[in-house]
């Protein structure tokens, strides 16, 4: 893959540096801090000051962010598609800035160019120094971070980055957009039904309507990717499967496993990361978490997440998207699991973090409109799919709740749906209480979905029905937002990990009574073990669990203290 540069010929671009707005764009939100004379100062130690050009190229998109860095004097811009017809500027930085993005941090690829747009001058340090100074300086890391985090938060809820162009109702690019909001991958979504330029794009790249979705990104075009194509081309594949055997591998990237990779990588386990499709599992498809400890004002779940995810990374852990799997098999002492692609991860340990899978409304014609216009999150992605649309929002606990709420910012009207009979009955009182006092949701309580209306795969409405007096109405829905619930991913399991009745995972003494049943020797398991020595499970997937962030964050935790004794047992 070849990145753009001005000095080759890339499409338009002394046009585009002549209309690049005066100044710089304003620090609105913290994700454009302007570093102070002594830190740049201290900064200098670890690279070099070097003069840049007009038209120069910082970094490419596309290509790994290996330099860090400062603006000393003259305005760089930061362009989304540099190089094509369609090329535009999201940012400009001025002296004292530092550039790039997430990518600084982990290794992953630039999602943007930074173009010199004034003679001047620029402080170049090599990302390792940087990585090593932000750790040896806490307050300087957590800066960066916390600019490069609300970058990429910006970029994700401005709808800037890569582009997947498709239509709205079709399922294939209804896919791409989720795993790419999923995984916090910055993209514009270039809408067949209602963009104008659309049509234009296509035909410029000699595609057809029927060979969509595309996605475009700097000079590579991709015809109707599949899953694993997008996550390979922006390095989110860590993990190959070979005969490296794992001390330990975690099965699904929810907050307990990855609260399991980061206390296992910390600890000098050799830890792997498999996830089927993004890391954050329940909890990062919920637009904010006011109840978890630390953060007063909420966090989104897709931030806890990225925070998450960054800091097992840090400390060594390798994580592959998607990576599903599909069996586990011991094997002389290991554990070999196998993966849908036919692919094998061995570990000497497994903790089992996969959580529960979204349940679906059992409604007539609910397969016609899945693909299209049902939804289980509520992310900037889906908030964009709701502007001035009306929405129905199904279920009682604080997903729907903080669903509803986020919502209420964009969508014409919200009404939420909840089968219960009061609305803190499920859900947290601080957030019943927000939500009846907001006059933007209508609550219909001890009320059922019963039918879904709409041609074409478009919805058009939802009737609803009260269970209490059997009245039916129909409320106007563009789109539908369910959130009651799920059952646990436990089909991949073999038949030697004992369930209990509702399909979740029995650890500790129940295992140890299942067990019993069928062998009458052998150490009882430990608290978070299963009926497979070695095998432990840990969060929503397993029986008796709370079902919250902070406990599965708890058992992830738990759950490496448990291997490290197994492992002292087995070497």
């Amino acid at each position: 893959m070849t990145a753009p540069t001005a000095r080759s010929g890339s499409h338009g671009v002394e046009e585009l540096l002549a209309n690049v707005p005066h100044g710089e764009t304003p620090d609105l939100s913290g994700g454009y801090p302007r570093l102070e004379e002594s830190r740049i100062r201290s900064l200098e130690t670890l690279g070099e000051c070097r003069p840049t050009s007009r038209g120069e190229v910082l970094i490419a998109e596309g290509e790994p962010e290996t330099i860090f860095y400062v603006v000393l004097s003259g305005r760089v811009a930061v362009v989304e598609a540099f190089g094509c017809t369609d090329q535009r500027v999201a940012r400009v930085h001025g002296s004292g800035r530092f550039l790039g993005e997430l990518g600084v941090l982990t290794g992953q690829v630039a999602f943007f160019t930074s173009v010199v747009v004034d003679l001047g001058e620029a402080l170049a340090i090599p990302t390792d120094r940087l990585r090593a100074y932000a750790a040896a300086d806490p307050a300087f890391g957590d800066q960066v971070l916390r600019a490069y985090l609300i970058r990429r938060s910006l970029a994700l809820g401005e709808g800037i980055g890569f582009r997947i162009v498709g239509s709205r109702y079709s399922a294939g690019t209804r896919k791409l957009r989720e795993f790419a909001a999923r995984n916090r991958l910055p993209h514009r979504f270039v809408d067949l039904e209602t963009d104008p330029s659309a049509e234009r794009l296509l035909r410029e790249l000699g595609v057809g309507p029927e060979e969509t979705p595309v996605v475009l990104y700097q000079n590579r075009l991709l015809r109707n990717p599949s899953i694993a194509e997008l996550a390979a081309m922006f390095g989110l594949r860590e993990l190959d499967a070979k005969e490296e055997v794992c001390d330990l591998v975690i099965v699904g990237a929810g907050p307990a496993g990855l609260a399991a990779a980061v206390y296992g990588a910390s600890e000098g386990l050799d830890t792997g990361v498999l996830e089927a499709i993004a890391a954050g599992g329940q909890a990062a498809r919920t637009s904010r978490i006011e109840n978890y400890l630390g953060f007063p004002a909420g966090i989104s779940g897709g931030e806890l997440a990225e925070r998450a995810a960054l800091q097992a990374e840090k400390f060594g852990a390798r994580r592959t998207v998607p990576a599903e799997v599909v069996g586990l098999e011991q094997r002389d002492g290991e554990y070999a699991l196998r993966l849908a692609d036919g692919g094998e991860v061995l570990g000497r340990s497994v903790i089992v973090a996969t959580g529960v899978r979204v349940r679906r409304l059992p409604v007539p014609r609910m397969e016609e409109f899945e693909d299209t216009c049902v939804y289980y999150a509520a992310t900037p992605i889906e908030a964009q799919q709701c502007v001035g649309h009306p929405v129905v929002v199904v279920g009682g606990g604080n997903s729907a709740g903080q669903a509803a709420v986020f919502l209420a910012d964009h969508a014409a009207e919200v009404h939420l749906v909840v089968r219960e009979p009061r609305l803190d009955e499920q859900m947290s009182r601080y957030l019943a209480d927000r939500i009846i006092r907001d006059p933007r949701i209508q609550v219909l309580l001890h009320t059922e979905v019963r039918e879904l209306q709409g041609e074409n795969g478009r919805l058009e409405a939802v009737v609803v029905e009260d269970t209490a007096t059997g009245e039916r109405q129909r409320l106007p829905a563009r789109d539908l937002m369910v959130f009651i619930g799920g059952d646990p991913c436990t089909s991949w399991l073999p038949e030697s990990v004992a369930l209990d009745s509702g399909g979740y995972i029995l650890t500790g003494s129940a295992a140890g009574r299942a067990r019993a049943a069928e062998e009458t020797n052998g150490r009882a398991p430990a608290f978070l073990e299963t009926t497979l020595p070695g095998v432990f499970a840990a969060g929503d997937v397993r029986s008796g669990s709370i079902k919250r962030v902070a406990s599965s964050v708890g058992e992830g935790a738990m759950a490496v203290r448990l291997v490290h004794e197994h492992l002292a047992t087995t070497r």
